[in-house]
Parts: C-alpha cells; sequence; structure tokens
C-alpha cells in the first residue's frame, strides 16, 4: 500500500497495566547508574561486613574450629542482638554514602530539561512519578541493608536450629522494618533535595551537611546544654534509636523513643511536602 493510502490507526498493543506504569522511571535510572564504576566499587565494599558476620556467625556456631586451633573463645564469639544493631549502623552508613552519590541525579535532570510537562503529559500521574522516582533508591538501597542484614539471620537460623528462630523472630522483623524506614528517610531526603537544588554538586554537598551539620550541631548541643535533646537533629542517632527499640535493645543515648519517632515522621512529611510542592507547579492539567 502506498504511503499516502495509509491512514490514522489506533494503538492495537497490548497497554502497561496502570498499577506498574511507575516502574518505567526506575528501569531507565539503573541503565544510567548501571554505567558509573564508583557505585559499583561502593556497592562490592559494602558487602564486606555482612560477610565478615556470616563468618562470625558460622564460628561461633561452630567453636570446635576453633578449637582445633587452641583457641578457647567460647566467652567471647557469640552471636548477641547487638551484632545486628552494629549491622544496621554500618550497611545505613553505606547507604547514606550511596544516597549522596545517586540522590542528586534522580529529579534535576527532570527539571532542568523540562521532562515534568512531557511526563504528566501522558497517563502519568504526580503520584507515579514520586513513587517511580522513590524505587528508583529504596530498590538499590534495599540490596546493601535489609537484604543483606535478613540473610545473615537467616544463616544464624539454620545454624542456631529452632528454639533460637522462634525467639528471635522479633530481631529478623526488627532488622528489615527499621532499616526499610532508613531506606525510605534516605530516598524522601535525597529527592526532596534533588528537586530544589539543580546543581548535583551543591545538591550533593547539601545531603552530606544535612546530616553532618546536624550530628555536629546536636553534639554541641548536648556538651553545652548538658542535655540528649539536642540528638533530634541528629538523623543518625534518631535512627538508631529507632532501631534499638525494634531490636528490643537499649539505645543508651538518652534520646526517648517517642521523640525520636517524632522527628522521624516529621523529617518524611517535610520531605515529601517539598518534592509534591515541586512536582506540583508541573503538573498538566487536562
Amino acid at each position: 500500500m502506498a504511503v499516502y493510502k495509509r491512514t490514522y490507526t489506533g494503538y492495537e498493543g497490548a497497554l502497561t497495566p496502570e498499577w506498574s506504569r511507575f516502574l518505567i522511571l526506575p528501569r531507565a535510572a539503573y541503565g544510567r547508574l548501571g554505567q558509573m564504576k564508583l557505585l559499583t566499587i561502593l556497592r562490592m565494599v559494602s558487602l564486606f561486613y555482612p560477610l565478615g558476620c556470616i563468618v562470625w556467625v558460622y564460628i561461633a556456631n561452630n567453636l570446635s574450629v576453633l578449637a582445633s586451633m587452641g583457641v578457647n573463645a567460647v566467652q567471647f564469639v557469640k552471636v548477641e542482638t547487638s551484632l545486628f544493631l552494629y549491622l544496621c549502623w554500618v550497611q545505613g552508613a553505606f547507604a547514606y554514602v550511596m544516597t549522596a552519590l545517586v540522590g542528586p541525579v534522580l529529579v534535576s535532570p527532570d527539571l532542568v530539561n523540562n521532562a515534568l510537562p512531557l511526563y504528566f503529559s501522558r497517563p502519568f500521574s504526580r503520584t507515579e512519578y514520586v513513587l517511580g522516582k522513590v524505587s528508583v533508591l529504596a530498590l538499590l538501597l534495599s540490596t546493601i541493608t535489609w537484604v543483606p542484614a535478613l540473610i545473615v539471620w537467616i544463616i544464624q537460623a539454620s545454624l542456631a536450629g529452632w528454639d533460637w528462630t522462634v525467639a528471635n523472630l522479633a530481631v529478623a522483623a526488627g532488622l528489615v522494618i527499621g532499616l526499610m524506614l532508613w531506606v525510605l528517610l534516605l530516598s524522601l531526603i535525597a529527592l526532596a533535595v534533588s528537586a530544589w537544588v539543580k546543581w548535583r554538586i551543591a545538591a550533593g554537598a547539601l545531603l552530606l551537611g544535612i546530616f553532618v551539620a546536624g550530628a555536629g550541631f546536636g553534639t554541641a548541643v548536648n556538651q553545652i546544654v548538658r542535655t540528649d535533646y539536642g540528638s533530634l537533629v541528629n538523623l543518625p542517632e534518631v535512627m538508631y534509636t529507632i532501631w534499638a527499640q525494634l531490636l528490643r535493645l537499649d539505645a543508651s543515648n538518652g534520646l526517648p523513643v517517642e521523640w525520636a519517632w517524632g522527628v522521624y515522621i516529621a523529617v518524611c512529611a517535610a520531605c515529601l511536602w517539598l518534592l509534591w510542592r515541586k512536582v506540583r507547579a508541573f503538573e498538566v492539567v487536562k
């Protein structure tokens, strides 16, 4: 058939389900992030500590290995809940560094290139856009936070037996929930900063400043006023308090758990509002 005889015909192929439209954003983002060599190196390094924990768990459940070498370590080599709290702390730190590396490039390129009107001129809502951007960081950070932590717990449970597993189910739940909360907090802060600061270097510096400056200021307030409430502006300390509660441990930093939860909810709500307001300015009204 000649070209001039062709007429317009509608698309008759399969349509993407509405619930999965937001997944196009992480799929496109991972294609770009996969080219970042520094990110690949960071992901590899971040798994060293979980691997060390796995070795520790194996030795603790097989003390005969040390006994064969003439080492009596029954009193020293054992698996306690504090091991998982330290695991949260270390992997949370790696997640923070990865967020500072990846976060600034998630929303700002869409603003600089005026891509948001193009997004919203399609059947793509603000909610789906925000959800898609959050899922980019959430899925990436999950691979170095709660996933390896849960693997360590599963290995310990398989070696320790059924009694230990039943008694420590709450630890597994606390690990997953606690690190998911940290991933959500980092994702929202990174997206809010990326939405309002278009310059990548400045956005990365601001992300570092939010945590580093907050930690320094909170420590100074605690030392000068002799109180523990200065830690409310220290987000890592806030999360440490929440992790300790979820793992049924004493945080030993003097920060009330109720205040820690209040700060967490307030920061997440503020970041979500900032991100929502920025995206709303580009919404296409039909």
